[in-house]
């Protein structure tokens, strides 16, 4: 008789950890608080409109590539992918902004013509990304990260100080280039990687993956990969059951037997948590039960939290295109008003997605669906005056910025933040990002995904390995799948 898992959650990392359990031969189900599939990347429609409410870059396309050919399939089964060019648009004031190009030789051009000699330092800096993406994706993505053990390869240590990758990212751009704007290019990941100037240059990785492997789209809308995982899913006979909050995980002789729910449990001999790591952690178990204290949680650097608003316009706007990034003020100030003291920021940077740009079929004829959103830092109080405040300042920036207005046009507009994070996916501390790529979080610094007192609980998802990001969190199903593969004695390594 196969043995029976319970995936908590139904994101990229629960959708991912399912379908793997399945192909493993385990009975699966899932149990979602939700009413639908996504989690962070769930659909929102109104008035005609329809948001991605989280991920909106599609990287890494190999990643979505892999999972698929795992099962049978391949993307173009399920969706229809489209490389943006250019990739997106870089706003510095009102009418100076670049736009990042797919074509290598063009790139090139773009930055030689910001910065004289800055053509030959990028192929440097991007060879040597390329270097860095190609080795942590063979020898350090997939691993398990359960003990330093696993890093002690000679090539893998060799590959760290070749690579330069232990130095910052910040330091490392800054050698290389000396141009605001081109400095801007290179580093905005840090924002949502986390920590500013500590994160490591090895997450150059991400440049590459931007600037060399491009920025696509799926027909429809990012939630066509979160649709394509649940056919993937149902195939293999996974059984998903919506709106049921677990508040508890029930034990018995240091085994986990059940997830509770209000008057129900469910029984399994697995359980994997793709619901927020500290919540499971520290709510669902008793104490002596967690992997770590709340004094590790709240010692935790935290990448930022979010304020976003989804807002539908009926007309077209000049100037943006489908990925739009502004940057008004010192990033190394707003950086600090992140993670040094933490406060809503005076001006802050703003990423502005408009996929009907791409994709007419995400608004009404003759409309735009905008995406906007502000990093900011995390356990910050978002009462309706913060968001209003800040929902004026950013629709004054937008009527600035296109030279048109917007204000009057706006037929739909929703708020989503710290609170919002909390509420519906038990966030800690209203964190939109997880944990910052700091060298001291990274791999085996990172929440392990095993419970180290529950033989039969795992973890998954943006809080472990192999870290934050889409692509990631799939690969972090996969990697608790064969932990829990081997742990019911059915996987060696």
């Amino acid at each position: 008789m196969a043995s029976k898992a319970i995936v908590l959650g139904s994101g990229f990392s629960g959708l991912s950890s399912a379908a793997y359990l399945a192909k493993h031969g385990f009975k699966v189900d899932i149990l979602e608080q939700c009413s639908t599939s996504g989690g962070r990347a769930r659909r929102m429609e109104s008035h005609g409109f329809t948001f991605d409410m989280g991920p909106s870059w599609y990287w890494m396309p190999e990643i979505f590539e892999k999972f698929f050919l795992n099962f049978g399939y391949q993307t173009s089964d399920f969706y229809k992918l489209k490389r943006l060019d250019p990739s997106y648009r870089m706003f510095f004031a009102k009418d100076n902004y670049i736009d990042i190009p797919s074509k290598p030789k063009e790139l090139y051009q773009l930055f030689e013509s910001i910065e004289k000699g800055s053509s030959k330092k990028l192929k440097k800096f991007l060879a040597d990304a390329h270097r860095k993406y190609a080795f942590v994706m063979k020898n350090a993505v997939y691993k398990p990260g359960f003990s330093a053990l696993e890093y002690l390869d000679l090539r893998l240590l060799t590959g760290l100080f070749y690579t330069k990758s232990v130095r910052s990212l910040s330091s490392y751009v800054r050698s290389l280039f000396k141009e605001p704007r081109l400095m801007h290019l290179l580093e905005f990941p840090v924002l949502f990687l986390g920590a500013s100037k500590d994160i490591p240059a090895l997450y150059t990785l991400m440049n590459y993956a931007d600037l060399k492997l491009g920025t696509w789209y799926p027909q429809g809308g990012m939630y066509k990969i979160v649709e394509a995982m649940l056919e993937i899913c149902r195939k293999l006979d996974v059984e998903i059951t919506y709106n049921v909050k677990v508040d508890q995980l029930d034990i018995l002789k240091n085994k986990v037997i059940a997830a509770h729910s209000g008057h129900r449990n469910f029984y399994a001999d697995y359980f994997v948590s793709s619901a927020d790591y500290q919540y499971t952690d520290r709510q669902m178990l008793p104490a002596k039960f967690s992997n770590y204290s709340e004094k590790y949680w709240d010692s935790r650097v935290l990448a930022p939290s979010a304020l976003t608003f989804f807002i539908g316009v009926n007309k077209k706007l000049p100037k943006l295109l489908h990925h739009n990034l502004f940057f008004e003020a010192d990033t190394d100030y707003y950086a600090e008003e992140i993670y040094k003291k933490p406060v809503w920021p005076e001006s802050p940077a703003m990423y502005v997605s408009v996929s009907s740009k791409s994709d007419p079929s995400t608004a009404p004829e003759g409309s735009e669906n905008l995406v906007v959103l502000i990093p900011v830092a995390p356990n910050l109080e978002d009462h309706g005056r913060v968001r209003e405040y800040y929902f004026d300042m950013l629709i004054g920036k937008l009527e600035s910025y296109t030279g048109t207005s917007i204000r009057e046009n706006i037929v739909y507009h929703r708020s989503y933040a710290h609170s919002d994070f909390i509420k519906d996916y038990n966030s800690y501390k209203g964190n939109a990002f997880g944990l910052a790529n700091t060298l001291k979080q990274s791999g085996i610094f990172k929440p392990k995904i095993k419970n180290k007192n529950l033989p039969n609980l795992f973890y998954t998802g943006q809080f472990t390995v192999p870290g934050p990001g889409v692509p990631f969190t799939i690969i972090s199903g996969e990697i608790v799948a064969q932990q829990v593969f081997k742990a019911s004695g059915g996987y060696k390594n």
